[in-house]
């Protein structure tokens, strides 16, 4: 009867654990994780992937689940559809669902993804386990498109990262175009016919479904981000050319001559989270680099006085870089595989024995989709002002979490996520990106019950006090919506933390010897930085 009795219990823990992340209607996945034939999976790398499919009328609806590692990008037609997957671990792996059916037709049709794998210099955010990219049809009618054998995949020969200045977030890239891919890839009419078969790398397993796996894979519970055309708006100075008025601020072609250097500092006016795209044509050979900054830099001050951010004279440009040698060819692309987070742009050409055309060059805002619901009624100019670089402020720190800064770590650190989330909860209705937070830190908590100061990240950095702040974040939850049983779900958490630093509670209960780091904020000249007479 024991025996009995323990297998039923047993039974019922598997089909609650498994009910408790698949939705009742979920099957399983046949797809696989698949790479490229001769690819490692740990090495940094860009690759392309395609499948070709036939429909005899044009679907009405078409869902699929995507999801990769690192990220992928992925196009329908020519047509980018969907970007991802929303930062995770390897036990809550995220895919993201699309309905594509709007953009196929009836005849043949052209699945790409842009697959990248940053490797050993992925973003501190970036959690991986290889190279790998998947695709999963929602019913049988659309398991024509799941991936396996059939896919086919080559990588890019000519991109290449560019480690250097202090970044957690990812790093810039190096693109040849004399070795990178030529044509549109994305489109039906390209050749593939010397592209190899991907090869499996493992099994699409969705969380509780398996044990043992590479990648759990749930829903994301985010939208997609925002995605907006944007134009730069400033030129603020040039050297080596004269430059047409309208550019930047409206599509202007620049050319320059062969044998020539060409300095352009570009001025967003306001910091901005942004895909860059450049297009050219021409240039053999040439270098192109384009440099970002969210402020410049008082000469002579080792890059760290700023001053007034709106001058630029007695400045020096200090930031990441991506670097493009051309091809020659008309009609070259390049857009960044991460958004650059940037006020400046620097961009610098030289040119060999060919001259080169600029075509256009411009950004695609990118960021969690927040509206602003809320109203605050004022005749003052200066309040409206600071309420509006507010509000713009909380937008860049929110992508697929809260981010302490855009530009250098893109970490959602407690302590700095509990602020954004109370202004989330003021401004917008939209809470699921908060709820988003408090499940990922929930799941950072590590064997001793506290969690990490911040997550997702590939390290453990530990910061006892930013365990009660996030206590204090569940408080403000409950506080503000009416979801107990979202709560309930993290009170187990909660009290593994208050557990953890009861064992370091004296007799008149205050606390000592904590383990770990003992930060409360940061005092002091940290940097040791020169100083005016005004301080």
């Amino acid at each position: 009867m024991k025996k009995l009795l323990s297998v039923l219990f047993l039974l019922f823990f598997v089909i609650s654990t498994h009910a408790s992340y698949v939705s009742a209607d979920q099957r399983p996945w046949s797809a696989q994780w698949i790479a490229s034939k001769d690819d490692i999976g740990t090495q940094y790398g860009v690759y392309y992937f395609r499948k070709s499919v036939e429909f005899a009328t044009k679907p009405t609806t078409f869902k699929v689940h995507v999801s990769a590692d690192n990220r992928y990008k992925l196009f329908i037609n020519g047509k980018l559809v969907s970007m991802g997957p929303a930062r995770g671990d390897t036990y809550f792996w995220n895919y993201e669902t699309i309905d594509i059916a709007p953009f196929l037709t009836a005849g043949k049709n052209v699945i790409a993804a842009l697959v990248w794998n940053e490797a050993q210099y992925r973003p501190e955010a970036q959690i991986t386990v290889r190279t790998a990219f998947i695709l999963q049809g929602q019913s049988e009618k659309e398991d024509v498109i799941n991936t396996n054998e059939t896919w086919k995949c080559v990588k890019d020969e000519g991109s290449k990262p560019i480690p250097g200045y202090f970044f957690a977030a990812s790093k810039g890239q190096l693109i040849d175009m004399n070795k990178t891919l030529r044509g549109d890839w994305t489109r039906l009419d390209f050749e593939d016919d010397k592209w190899g078969n991907a090869v499996k790398v493992g099994d699409g397993k969705l969380k509780g479904m398996a044990w043992g796996i590479d990648w759990a894979l749930v829903p994301s519970s985010i939208p997609a981000m925002e995605m907006t055309y944007q134009r730069i708006q400033k030129l603020r100075s040039a050297y080596g050319i004269k430059v047409p008025s309208t550019f930047p601020e409206k599509k202007t072609a620049i050319n320059i001559p062969a044998n020539t250097t060409v300095t352009l500092l570009l001025d967003q006016t306001f910091l901005t989270n942004a895909y860059i795209t450049l297009n050219f044509s021409g240039g053999k050979d040439a270098g192109i680099s384009l440099g970002y900054a969210e402020s410049l830099y008082k000469k002579g001050t080792k890059g760290v006085e700023k001053g007034n951010r709106n001058e630029t004279e007695g400045k020096e440009f200090i930031g990441r870089i991506d670097s493009i040698i051309a091809n020659g060819s008309k009609g070259q692309s390049f857009t960044t595989l991460n958004f650059r987070t940037f006020r400046y742009i620097k961009v610098i050409v030289q040119t060999k024995k060919d001259p080169l055309i600029i075509d256009d060059l411009y950004g695609t805002f990118t960021g969690y989709p927040f509206k602003e619901e809320a109203i605050f009624n004022t005749d003052n100019k200066e309040i409206k002002q600071m309420l509006d670089i507010g509000w713009r402020t909380a937008r860049l720190n929110a992508w697929e979490s809260y981010m302490d800064c855009p530009y250098y770590e893109q970490l959602q650190y407690i302590g700095d996520s509990r602020i954004q989330v109370m202004v989330s909860y003021f401004n917008s209705s939209d809470d699921r990106l908060a709820r988003n937070a408090l499940t990922q830190i929930d799941h950072s908590r590590i064997a001793e019950g506290i969690t990490r100061s911040c997550y997702p990240t590939k390290g453990t950095q530990i910061i006892p006090m930013f365990s009660l702040w996030y206590i204090g974040m569940l408080h403000d939850y409950w506080m503000y919506k009416s979801d107990d049983a979202f709560i309930k779900d993290k009170l187990v958490g909660g009290r593994a933390i208050l557990d953890f630093f009861g064992k370091y509670q004296q007799a008149d209960g205050s606390l000592s010897n904590v383990p770990y780091w003992a930060f409360v904020d940061w005092a002091g000249n940290m940097w040791a930085e020169s100083r005016d007479e005004s301080g």
